[in-house]
């Protein structure tokens, strides 16, 4: 059980205000002070300072925020953990985005469950921006994410390598006759997912290496799910980016087709990761090399 101190430091790293963080734990504020003041004291550093008025933390107080969330989150892991002993069951839960929860390890989570009856297994499906918030809070175990993240945060392992293609339906006309590159695209109607997506943010960093972003385009639309994306293409709707995992029925079939471009070509990795420092780092391995066999 963490100590209550340190459940204040984190609601103020959480609230950046000592009035909101004694609202929300039902104390006074200057017991909020008081605790933070221990903490100070015990780790000899300051944790949060003002600037212009305004409650920033330090990067002492970073590193604290950080290892003390690995520690709430692996006590609540440890709980699931008695608990499930005490049922005879074990409990995990796998953050997974929409395209790779969708098109690239179903059949293999499916092996998983059926070699381990004893699990119960949570999965949970949101963009690259959602997991990364869900892990940090302790709402899941680890996650497979498609997206940048900050490597630097957590540990990772690479689950495989895919590749990122345009795509289009096999009889789409572009406005701007066969076109070589990415800029002489921007004539068609783009079909991206929402912000925060690993898929849409792989297409912002290659624009904006080349100079452009996605309101260049004559038009777009927003998506929140890949199925819909999909549906759109084979109706020509539009043009889009993706992970070729997702679509690779639909170029066998004909249906879609993948617009080959001069300026593009393109490979990103799908990622397991997990809290750094954790003590199931070794349990959470184990898991990611059954899932890659």
């Amino acid at each position: 059980m963490l100590d209550f101190r340190i459940e204040t430091f984190l609601m103020v790293s959480e609230t950046m205000n000592f009035t909101e963080a004694a609202k929300r734990l039902h104390i006074t504020q200057p017991a909020v002070s008081q605790h933070i003041h221990f903490l100070e004291k015990e780790y000899d550093t300051k944790l949060f300072s003002y600037h212009n008025k305004r409650l920033k933390m330090t990067e002492a107080g970073a590193i604290l925020k950080k290892r003390l969330m690995t520690m709430k989150n692996d006590q609540l892991a440890l709980k699931n953990e008695i608990k499930g002993q005490e049922n005879k069951k074990e409990v995990l839960s796998i953050g997974v985005t929409m395209t790779i929860g969708e098109y690239a390890i179903v059949e293999r989570l499916a092996d998983f469950l059926l070699k381990h009856p004893e699990m119960n297994l949570h999965i949970h499906y949101g963009n690259t921006a959602q997991l990364l918030t869900l892990l940090d809070k302790g709402n899941i175990n680890m996650a497979l994410v498609e997206g940048n993240y900050p490597k630097e945060n957590y540990e990772h392992r690479k689950y495989s390598t895919e590749d990122y293609i345009a795509v289009c339906a096999v009889e789409h006309k572009f406005e701007q006759a066969n076109p070589k590159t990415m800029k002489e695209l921007l004539q068609e109607r783009l079909l991206v997912r929402e912000a925060g997506s690993g898929t849409r943010n792989i297409l912002e960093e290659l624009l904006l290496a080349r100079g452009m972003k996605i309101e260049d385009f004559q038009h777009y639309v927003e998506v929140e799910n890949m199925h819909t994306i999909i549906g759109f293409l084979k109706k020509d709707c539009g043009i889009s980016f993706m992970y070729k995992v997702a679509v690779e029925d639909e170029l066998k079939k004909g249906t879609l087709r993948e617009i080959q471009l001069s300026d593009f070509k393109m490979q990103h990795d799908f990622d397991f990761i997990w809290e750094k420092g954790s003590i199931y780092a070794e349990k959470y391995r184990a898991v990611c090399e059954e899932l890659q066999s």
